[in-house]
């Protein structure tokens, strides 16, 4: 047959027509001649359907072995859908006896590791009405779809499985209840371990496993722990699987006792701890960083017979260099070594972060170089690490460079690669460069995880970008990723901070929509917000939600709500508070005090700020710098400079240095209480104790020579801060108003021009002290000249540059500039003052326009603004310029209804009119509110005799007439 022509006609064609015809011969001898055509051919006949013909024959006679090479060849060679559609559509055609064949497809598209493509020949089939699976195929392509996190495939499976109405086993429900504690859902994972019973299926040892390995998992120790109790009650007995798990449960929830005490009796039981036990033990205190505990239970590892393997080795390592020991890690390192354990990647990444931690890059990079010597090729963790420590150390290009050297290595990068350089770039304020990088990580297909956006988004709220901060996180949530807790934060920290409470309540709200709990720094970050903007009511209602929450509050917490109470005087509720923490335990820190101290300062109560003073020396709390100059502040503003320089004296003795805020606070006190002598001595003293004087130690002592009128010295200190450069507005201000209240306004022009020159810009301070001064001085062009300056420079003129005009133009007659000027006041949005509005009548007044002055007066008293006697005094003085000497009186009697008296001569007028007018009675009226809002004839003429009688007021009118 090899020598005849035969070879040369097979095809295709001729191969599955022989098979089919000869199908109900031998599977095996088809095979063979399948096999044989193939070499003679010198061609491989891929064609699915002869294969799928071939797998059914063979499935038939029970040939598994041969079938399974089949479909191990059409799984290679054709596409999921046709291996499939040619499988079901040969078992149809040739009477198909065994449905094994779909779960040995099933089974073999698991076991070369196209797990999904298992899933789809599965579900695929749900349809198809001969088909029904085995338990068997079943069990184990769930189990391969938890081992490779396929949770959602699981579940198809799960479903399709159900709808086929196959029963479950022990087997099968244990990959249930794993797959519910493995995305977090506790509370259905028990639900299914109580619904075997009820179904007839008994849970086993394995199911209990997964049960206890589950609850363990998500952090329900207590019940772990009940769970393998009832063990008992079933007649199961716990294996070292079942201990090992407990105990690695224990270790990670920080239980490193009860974890110890599992050991304890696992020994106890007649069971041999095994290396992973003992290897979670030596962890979890490492992670403590108990390093001689660790090392302890290392030992009895080793005298329990149990020999270090290279992965203990690197537990111990970890930890070790975790917690610094670089030269112990090294001994470590040396040990393994001798034991025969020969260090790999995860040794070398392991001594290379420690060095990172200890910001030894030198170090780092020597052991890096050491690995690649031996032919170890550093992993993407390596890299990472690496990268992180560049980052941490602010050698961005050189990390940089590091990612370029990965990608070159072929190495595929991922967020842990990134998200130090992102966090790195925001530390240093490069949020620009952050965002590209985030952009980059986008281009080349790595999405981006929580820590990434994370970084971006605390960086972007501590600049204050908090609409690009909020854009990222809509782009989180847009590709389903779950904000944390440091998510939310970030937005409450920051508008917090910027006094925007209605933007952190309604990011505090959507935290605790999205069910995350906000921790103890969120709570505090949020009372802090509501108090600065002095809503104590929203912050105590922060307060007791969290400790509704079971949130225990800490130092910080209580600091910031006794600070927001001292803030606003309200001190008893203050040390309310205080003895709250006091009796839960906590130690106050000097942050505390210090509020405390203000807050009674601020009031004036000198005794308990100096009462508090000692007692928290007295508890060991000792005062800082702030505290000293909380208290000398207070003393001097009380006046007692005496006690406030016993206080400063005081400073040295405790250890600590005056600053800058000390020497102006003391050199204010003494300029203030006029003892400008040991002010300059203090002043003089400031190098010696290495304190260079600024601005604000400066501007007290111009402050105080201008007050005591010596200008001469206020100009060469002056000179002085010129020269040093630390003269500011302030200082120009200072020394302009002593050279305006001296008179001396042409020199504080040429000062104020010199503000200019020397690049120092006039405030509204600056123009209205000079305008004011000119008014009073009735330099009016002057005085308009500089406030047309002033507006030109963009400086909004205040109520008091406006009432200084109002006033000297009245009282220089120009009417119409009254007028003028008190329309532009009112169109800037300022409301008149008392002072304003005195002005305002008094010039209408003038002109004649009574009944506009007298809608002024109401327009006053409608705003509650205190009566003054030089506007009735006006008003009435026109009134009687008018003849009006009823309406007059009717002021008059006002007047005195308000504890007020007009002038001499504004009654002396009215009383004339009413004699005038020939009414006597009404004169006499005036004259006798006169005499009894005055004790001698001087109040009313300028002689010195004595009315003591109000009966000679008719004398007096006579003597008027």
């Amino acid at each position: 047959m090899d020598s005849s022509d035969i070879p040369k006609k097979l095809n295709t064609g001729v191969i599955r027509s022989v098979i089919h015809n000869n199908r109900f011969i031998n599977p095996k001898r088809l095979l063979d001649f399948f096999i044989w055509s193939e070499t003679k051919a010198d061609n491989n006949f891929n064609d699915l359907d002869l294969l799928s013909l071939l797998v059914i024959l063979l499935c038939n006679s029970n040939s598994f072995l041969p079938a399974r090479d089949v479909i191990d060849r059409m799984i290679k060679t054709g596409k999921t859908f046709d291996v499939l559609s040619s499988v079901v559509e040969c078992y149809r055609r040739f009477d198909g006896s065994r449905n094994v064949a779909f779960d040995m497809l099933v089974e073999r598209y698991t076991k070369m590791g196209f797990v999904v493509e298992a899933a789809d020949v599965f579900l695929g089939l749900r349809d198809v009405e001969f088909f029904m699976p085995s338990l068997l195929s079943c069990n184990s392509l769930l189990r391969e779809l938890l081992r490779t996190n396929k949770i959602g495939l699981f579940w198809k499976v799960c479903d399709s499985m159900c709808e086929m109405r196959i029963e479950f086993d022990v087997y099968t429900y244990s990959s249930v209840i794993d797959a519910h504690f493995r995305i977090g859902n506790a509370g259905e994972a028990k639900r299914v371990f109580l619904e075997m019973d009820e179904k007839g299926c008994s849970p086993n040892i394995i199911v209990y496993n997964v049960m206890i390995s589950g609850l363990c998992r998500v952090g329900l120790l207590n019940e772990a722990v009940h769970m393998k109790k009832s063990m008992s009650v079933k007649g199961l007995v716990p294996d070292n699987y079942t201990y090992a798990t407990l105990i690695n449960g224990y270790c990670r929830g920080k239980r490193l006792e009860d974890a110890k005490l599992v050991l304890s009796e696992m020994v106890d039981e007649g069971l041999k701890p095994n290396i992973v036990a003992y290897n979670a033990l030596i962890d979890g205190f490492l992670n403590l960083g108990d390093l001689e505990e660790a090392f302890r239970i290392k030992n009895e590892m080793v005298c329990h017979g149990l020999k270090l393997n290279l992965v203990n080795y690197n537990t111990v390592l970890k930890g070790v260099c975790k917690a610094g020991k670089m030269d112990k890690a090294r001994k470590i390192v040396n040990e393994m070594i001798r034991a025969g354990s020969q260090p790999d990647a995860r040794t070398y990444t392991s001594l290379i972060e420690g060095y990172c931690r200890q910001r030894d890059m030198v170090s780092a990079f020597k052991m890096f170089d050491e690995m690649k010597k031996i032919n170890l090729v550093p992993t993407i963790v390596t890299y990472s690490v690496i990268i992180n420590g560049l980052c941490g150390s602010g050698n961005l290009d050189q990390a940089n460079h590091f990612v370029q050297e990965m990608i070159s290595c072929g190495l595929k990068l991922n967020c842990i690669v990134y998200h130090p350089l992102i966090s790195a770039h925001l530390k240093e304020g490069k949020v620009e460069a952050a965002r590209r990088i985030l952009d980059r990580m986008r281009e080349l297909g790595i999405s981006p995880d929580v820590f990434c956006y994370n970084s971006l988004i605390i960086g972007l709220s501590r600049e204050n970008q908090l609409d690009t901060a909020r854009n990222y996180l809509d782009d989180m949530l847009a590709k389903g990723l779950q904000p944390n807790a440091y998510t939310y934060g970030a937005f409450v920290h920051a508008y917090s901070k910027v006094g925007d409470m209605k933007m952190a309540d309604r990011y505090f709200n959507e935290m605790l929509c999205y069910g995350l709990t906000p921790n103890v720094v969120i709570y505090t970050a949020l009372i802090d917000g509501h108090c600065k903007v002095g809503n104590l009511e929203e912050a105590f209602s922060a307060f007791r939600c969290m400790l509704a929450r079971g949130i225990v509050p800490d130092v910080r917490t209580y600091s910031v709500l006794i600070s927001g109470l001292s803030r606003i005087g309200k001190m008893q509720e203050a040390l309310g508070i205080f003895s709250e923490f006091c009796e839960k335990g906590l130690i106050p820190d000097v942050y505390i005090y210090n509020s405390l101290i203000t807050g009674f300062c601020k009031q004036g109560d000198l005794d308990k700020a100096v009462q508090l003073y000692e007692e928290m020396c007295m508890k060991g709390t000792g005062p800082n710098i702030v505290t000293y100059n909380i208290l000398i502040n207070g003393l001097c503003k009380a006046g007692d400079v005496e006690e406030a320089t016993n206080l400063f004296h005081g400073i040295l003795k405790n250890g600590l240095t005056p600053n800058n805020v000390t020497y102006a606070i003391m050199i204010d006190g003494y300029c203030k209480s006029g003892n400008l002598i040991d002010a300059f001595k203090l002043f003089d003293g400031m190098p010696l104790r290495g304190v260079t004087a600024d601005s604000y130690v400066y501007n007290a002592l111009l402050d105080g020579c201008c007050k005591e009128g010596n200008l001469d010295k206020a100009k060469g200190l002056f000179q002085d801060m010129l020269i040093k450069g630390v003269a500011s507005a302030m200082s120009f201000n200072t020394l302009i108003d002593g050279l305006c209240k001296s008179k001396m306004l042409l020199e504080a022009n040429h000062l104020l021009e010199e503000m200019s020159e020397k690049q120092i810009f006039p405030d509204h301070v600056t123009y209205t002290t000079v305008i004011d001064h000119h008014c009073k001085a009735q330099n009016m062009e002057e005085a308009k000249r500089l406030f047309l300056e002033m507006k030109a420079m963009n400086l909004a003129p205040t109520i008091v540059t406006f009432t200084s005009l109002l006033h000297g133009y009245n009282m220089a007659g120009k009417t119409y500039e009254v007028f003028s000027l008190f329309q532009e006041m009112l169109a800037t949005g300022i409301e008149p003052d008392n002072v304003a509005y005195c002005a305002i009548i008094d010039a209408q007044c003038k002109e004649g326009n009574l009944t506009e002055a007298l809608k002024m007066r109401d327009e006053m008293l409608k705003k509650c603004f205190p009566r003054r006697l030089c506007t009735y005094d006006t008003l009435t003085q026109a009134q009687c310029a008018k003849q009006d000497f009823p309406q007059a009186l009717k002021l008059l009697n006002k007047i005195g209804e308000a504890g007020l008296r007009l002038s001499f001569t504004a009654c002396s007028v009215i009383a004339s009119g009413f004699q005038c007018a020939g009414d006597i009675d009404k004169a006499t009226e005036v004259l006798d509110r006169m005499v009894s809002n005055s004790t001698s004839l001087a109040d009313l003429i300028d002689g010195n005799q004595k009315i003591p009688y109000s009966e000679h007021s008719r004398d007096l009118i006579k003597q008027m007439a």
